[in-house]
């Protein structure tokens, strides 16, 4: 049986990078940004002027747990804590796995598509960042479902 996946196109990823880096820039924190397809491969890269060359690696992983895990990084995070049930998880997939925020999947009618990852600020800076993605890709799918005709 052939089963079809949606994905993150080009197009789309570069969207996500775009808004990414516009917020980024508004809070004046140089990012690293990563978005990943559905399958979890690195789609589309930007690093910003004076993000840390450590960030890279981050933002990258940051976006693959968020597909792999089909969750914000930040509520693995959470999960993964001493005591909690996946305590150690980021000792996994060779050291991928990213457990605190700046990551989130990129979601569609409820269908995780594909991922994007920020890396460069606090923890609170990477998720407003990627949060800010994650908004304008929504608002333009809506602004383009308007079009559709019925």
């Amino acid at each position: 049986m052939v089963m079809t996946i949606e994905t993150l196109s080009l197009g789309d990823a570069r969207r996500l990078l775009m808004a990414a880096e516009a917020r980024a820039a508004q809070i004046e924190v140089p990012s690293n940004i990563a978005v990943v397809d559905a399958g979890g491969n690195l789609l589309a890269f930007a690093r910003m002027d004076g993000a840390w060359l450590g960030s890279i690696d981050i933002a990258i992983h940051k976006a693959f747990t968020a597909r792999a895990f089909d969750m914000p990084t930040e509520d693995l995070a959470r999960m993964a804590a001493p005591g909690k049930p996946l305590f150690g998880i980021q000792n996994t997939n060779h050291d991928r796995i990213v457990i605190f925020g700046g990551g989130a999947p990129v979601k569609v009618d409820g269908a995780v598509i594909g991922a994007i990852g920020s890396s460069g600020g606090t923890v609170d800076q990477d998720q407003s960042v990627v949060e800010a993605a994650l908004a304008a890709f929504e608002e333009e799918r809506s602004r383009h479902a308007d079009r559709v005709p019925a």
